[in-house]
């Protein structure tokens, strides 16, 4: 090593020069449309003993780190698991997600036998051919999302693979530690413990963390620590069974998904999972070694593999559920890539002696190269589905080619349906849609509210509308609610109650997420209302200026059949009980 060059001796050297590293790297990245990811692992690279100047030296530290990341990263994941929601896919999505994990897995198999026997790592053949098999949830969704394609059937088909393939995750990680030994009795004591760790989670998210979480709700703050605890409990729990940690933090998340505080959790671990994150990647390039032409072409070689894996498998999958030719490429073609989980994976079976180095350095370079060919390929993924069903047809496989029908007519595209975001819903919120309620009851399936009061919650509840427990001053939970889906944005809360945020922050971030949107907001005083109508507001509600024009109007005929017309107006179109009490 140069003696010019600095070198990080303590660990929070070493985590700053990381995180400095990561950030110029993945700006480089972003410039040049590349994922994150990879500048990430380019910092780590620059700054490693094999293919760097050596500054970090204490790995050993970065990786402790990495892992608290890892960890937080998979209890994301299982929060964002809806089971539900899976049995509610459809057969398509059901049957395609089961098989397209072992399908790949098979065809890998045989072929694999070769890179195998050149790493040699006793477990190398099998790691191979899963980490091949799954696909990344981080860059598909990024980049479908971007072409505003994951509403599409071929974006929902993409998503439903990959959800699967988390699923399947869980089962690797519960078998994973004993995979070195494994036999009848080690398999079935795993799957023993994984299933009753699962079934113990889900006995406790049923019958104890509802109520501990209702309690807790109305401070956001004691809810993300409560979260994280309870993330940390069942993966140290799975550690002490012989289970991977990170199995742990899956199904701390997967069974506590279908709570209404899941959003705001995501939402407030985002970032703190997001810098955990980073270092995990950093972390993963300190490792890298130097490549040789054989390890090169080997990459090349698997990244040319892991696409034709996702046609082969995917795409008659698809034909044979009912998919037009066209659109199962799309899907294969969404999903030709490596996941960041492969590099868990492997990263874990590293550390137990499963893999050997060279193994894990060349599923590194093939989720690089294959990242940076998925880019493009998702870019020009119907131009691409396009070409292979020519290709099928020039080749005599014509049964196979897209059938073209006479061309209809466009229909008009249908004007996406309204949403009206309650942002805080105190008594004016309430008040406005009990009203809502009782004179267009049909207009509450365009409403979205998001509140942090449980009580609030279960009357929103009651009343139909969609809800979200959250922190509004978190920009993260409304990014989670689909706030960019408003057509209207309201705050009516005033600022003497809004805790940790005002309605100036909540308008400037209503124009960040949501810039299309209509943005109505509160005042106090005639002065405030002036300053949020300068900074954009589309419309002030002033309570002192709203009940004197209500006044005003009960008051201007100057009779008193004015003001019995205004009570009888309250009892009917409000509900409220104007019949004086009886005499006592």
């Amino acid at each position: 090593m140069p003696p010019h060059v600095p070198v990080a001796e303590n660990l929070l050297a070493a985590i700053g020069v990381s995180t400095i590293a990561a950030a110029l790297l993945a700006l480089l990245a972003r410039r040049i449309g590349q994922p994150l990811i990879l500048g990430y692992i380019l910092g780590g690279v620059l700054l490693g003993p094999q293919l760097g100047f050596s500054i970090v030296r204490d790995r050993q530290a970065i990786d402790l780190i990495a892992e608290i990341g890892l960890i937080l990263l998979l209890f994301i994941v299982g929060l964002e698991i809806d089971v539900r929601e899976i049995a509610r896919a459809g057969r398509v999505i059901l049957v395609s997600g089961f098989l397209q994990l072992p399908l790949c897995v098979a065809l890998a198999w045989p072929l694999l036998a070769g890179v195998s026997a050149a790493t040699g790592g006793p477990l190398d053949r099998f790691y191979l051919a899963v980490g091949l098999g799954l696909s990344s949830t981080l860059i598909a969704v990024k980049l479908l999302s971007d072409k505003f394609e994951l509403s599409t059937f071929g974006g929902r088909v993409t998503l439903g693979i990959l959800v699967f393939q988390d699923l399947w995750a869980i089962v690797f990680l519960a078998v994973q530690p004993n995979l070195g030994s494994l036999g009848p009795g080690a398999l079935l004591g795993s799957l023993a413990a994984g299933l009753g760790l699962v079934a113990a989670a889900a006995v406790m998210s049923r019958h104890v963390l509802p109520s501990l979480f209702r309690f807790i709700a109305r401070s956001p703050e004691l809810m993300l620590v409560a979260s994280m605890a309870w993330c940390f409990l069942v993966a140290g729990t799975a550690g002490w069974l012989g289970l991977s940690t990170a199995m742990g933090a899956l199904v701390a998340g997967l069974v506590i998904a279908a709570f209404p505080y899941s959003t705001e959790v995501i939402g407030r671990l985002a970032g703190v999972r997001d810098f955990f994150i980073t270092l995990f990647f950093v972390a993963l390039g300190l490792k890298i070694p130097y490549p040789s032409v054989r390890v090169v072409l080997a990459a090349l070689a698997l990244t040319a593999f892991v696409a034709a894996s996702r046609l082969v498998t995917v795409v008659p999958l698809l034909k044979l559920l009912g998919l037009d030719l066209r659109t199962s490429a799309v899907v294969a073609i969404n999903l030709s890539q490596v996941s960041e989980f492969s590099l868990v994976v492997i990263s874990i079976g590293a550390g137990l002696g499963h893999v050997s180095g060279r193994a894990e350095a060349l599923v590194l370079y093939t989720m690089l190269l294959a990242s940076v060919v998925s880019t493009y390929a998702i870019t020009f993924n119907h131009p691409l589905a396009s070409g292979i069903a020519r290709l099928l047809g020039r080749i005599g496989l014509r049964a196979w080619r897209t059938r073209q029908a006479p061309a209809p007519r466009p229909a008009p595209s249908p004007e996406p349906l309204p949403r009206i975001f309650l942002l805080g819903v105190a008594r004016e919120g309430i008040a406005f849609l009990e009203h809502l309620d009782r004179a267009s009851p049909g207009l509450k399936e365009y409403i979205v509210a998001i509140d942090f009061n449980p009580d609030t919650l279960e009357r929103l509840a009651a009343l139909g509308v969609e809800c979200h427990y959250g922190d509004i001053a978190n920009a993260e939970t409304l990014r989670h609610a689909g706030i960019e889906r408003a057509t209207v944005v309201v705050s009516s809360i005033s600022d003497w109650m809004l805790k940790g945020t005002s309605n100036a922050r909540v308008l400037r971030e209503a124009r960040l997420l949501a810039p299309s949107a209509k943005v109505i907001v509160a005042a106090d005083t005639m002065t405030g209302a002036e300053r949020l109508y300068a900074d954009g507001a589309d419309y002030v509600l002033v309570a002192p200026v709203l009940a004197a024009e209500h006044l005003y109007e009960v008051l201007r005929a100057g009779t008193q059949d004015a003001i019995g017309q205004a009570r009888r107006r309250q009892e009917h179109d409000v509900g409220l009980k104007t019949t004086p009490a009886a005499p006592r």
